[in-house]
């Protein structure tokens, strides 16, 4: 009866899904644009944060593209609520990793972080989902309480990659012992510059003997 009041919808397309089908139809699914790094065992993205800081492993699921279906799934996610993109992401993903011996060392899943007000403004981190599917995949703790945003920024993605990096540190590190001797995952929605992960991942090889892995729903 709900479903027939209510019915679900697709996140990309917006036609009705079908049963079976969850958050994304079949036809959206096959459309999207898949990088998987991890099952081609490329180094491509790895090479993006080369000179900047040392990466264990480097992931993305899907590429970013402007005016298509990832972009629609990405803007639902962050200023539309829907937040079932990010776990639907995170299931896939750690789903995956779990099968692949480069993550299978991972031992902990740390998101980036959103400012409190934006926080509180948005009511949920966009890659709250992604991050817990994943750590519950590889059957290690999500922790968001390692990293915290301390100064508000506005928007990243028009401003230029050299005011991206000018930009003064906004990223701080605390509960370092958590993480000492770890082989850690940060998470994010998604990779343009790499300037939001170089910062996080600084912050947490201040810790003693931290590796550090990436893993982000798409890449730009």
């Amino acid at each position: 009866m709900l479903n027939l009041l209510f019915p679900k919808v697709c996140a990309g397309c917006k036609g009705q899904l079908l049963m079976g089908e969850s958050v994304l139809c079949l036809e959206c699914i096959h459309s999207l644009p898949m990088a998987s790094f991890h099952k081609t065992e490329s180094d491509m993205l790895k090479d993006k944060f080369y000179g900047r800081f040392l990466v264990k492993n480097a992931t993305a699921l899907i590429y970013f593209q402007k005016r298509g279906l990832t972009q629609e799934l990405l803007h639902n996610l962050k200023y539309r609520g829907k937040k079932e993109i990010s776990s639907f992401f995170g299931k896939w993903l750690g789903a995956e990793l779990a099968e692949n011996h480069h993550y299978k060392a991972i031992e902990m899943v740390i998101p980036v972080p959103l400012h409190q007000q934006k926080l509180k403004k948005r009511g949920f981190n966009q890659v709250e989902g992604f991050g817990k599917e994943i750590a519950l995949a590889l059957n290690v703790p999500y922790r968001d309480d390692i990293l915290i945003k301390i100064s508000k920024t506005g928007s990243q993605v028009f401003k230029t990659r050299i005011l991206r990096f000018e930009a003064e540190e906004v990223f701080s590190i605390q509960n370092l012992e958590a993480i000492k001797n770890k082989h850690v995952l940060l998470v994010d929605d998604i990779i343009t510059t790499g300037a939001t992960l170089e910062k996080c991942a600084l912050q947490l090889l201040k810790g003693k003997n931290v590796c550090v892995s990436i893993a982000t729903i798409a890449v730009a």
